[in-house]
């Protein structure tokens, strides 16, 4: 796929489980259970993918991913499961290694989106990207270093001091990025400062979904994660952006849907639903 200059790429980082009930927050699990079935902790399978934009100056990451700094109670919660991806393996194939990537733009700092930020080596926490950039919304960061009793499990420290230490964090503070057909969807209601990453060149328009409409099953509009701060508010961000995406046509790609990379809308009697299921190369 290719907007504007850049050449669209899906990169896998990894898999991982989170509790099902969190996951769709109102919703019943005889409902949810349907389309994203438990297994026997009730943890559903989740996708953790990053979307790589390269052009001829810029090789631009938007997330990072899991990670792989975790002990052995977190990949025992979290059910992390590198065998088949990772992001190191996924670059690769496309001829890529970490040095090669000049810009790093993080929709949030939880651990699921940023812990790819950095690796252990020699038993130090360094960057993984030592020669990128790395952009986020400049109340995230703020929310991250100070984060409340609700939301400091998702927010892993070691994911982004040392990129602050470093002087590698460029801060955002509206929709606008540095970037050429890139800006940004600014939303508050899973946490403060979600960055939605929207790549245009006026013909063709992709959203990357980020933790607005974490998997496609999440379309419709109360199917809202326990884990947000304000789902009033998420609600409110759902209704304008997917009318906004419906009637533009834009593709809307999925950092968590388990089996599904990207798709458009379109208007049913129930409400929104998947027109066409897209694939990456």
């Amino acid at each position: 796929m290719k907007i504007g200059k850049y050449k669209l790429r899906s990169i896998e980082t990894g898999r991982f489980a989170l509790d099902g009930g969190a996951m769709f927050g109102v919703v019943p699990k005889t409902i949810w259970a349907k389309t994203n079935p438990p297994d026997e902790l009730n943890r559903i399978s989740l996708a953790s993918r990053a979307l790589l934009l390269i052009s001829d100056d810029k090789i631009i990451l938007v997330d990072s991913g899991l990670g792989e700094k975790y002990n052995d109670k977190l990949k025992n919660i979290y059910k992390f499961d590198f065998t088949e991806f990772n992001l190191k393996k996924s670059l690769s194939k496309f001829g890529l290694s970490t040095d090669d990537i000049t810009d790093v733009l993080l929709t949030h700092l939880h651990f699921d989106h940023c812990g790819g930020n950095t690796e252990i080596v020699n038993g130090k926490i360094q960057a993984t990207f030592k020669n990128a950039n790395y952009y986020v919304q400049k109340s995230q960061y703020f929310a991250a270093i100070n984060p409340t009793e609700r939301d400091k499990a998702s927010f892993m420290k070691d994911d982004f001091e040392i990129i602050n230490s470093n002087s590698q964090f460029k801060f955002l503070e509206d929709e606008n990025t540095p970037f050429e057909n890139i800006k940004v969807k600014v939303c508050n209601g899973h946490t403060y400062s979600q960055q939605l990453p929207l790549i245009s060149d006026g013909d063709n328009t992709i959203l990357y979904c980020c933790d607005l409409v974490p998997t496609f099953s999440h379309i419709p509009f109360p199917y809202i994660m326990g884990y947000d701060l304000r789902p009033l508010q998420t609600l409110e961000e759902k209704k304008i952006i997917l009318t906004e995406a419906a009637k533009n046509n834009w593709i809307l790609f999925s950092e968590h849907d388990p089996n599904t990379e990207a798709v458009t809308l379109k208007q049913s009697e129930k409400g929104f639903v998947v027109d066409q299921v897209l694939k990456f190369e």
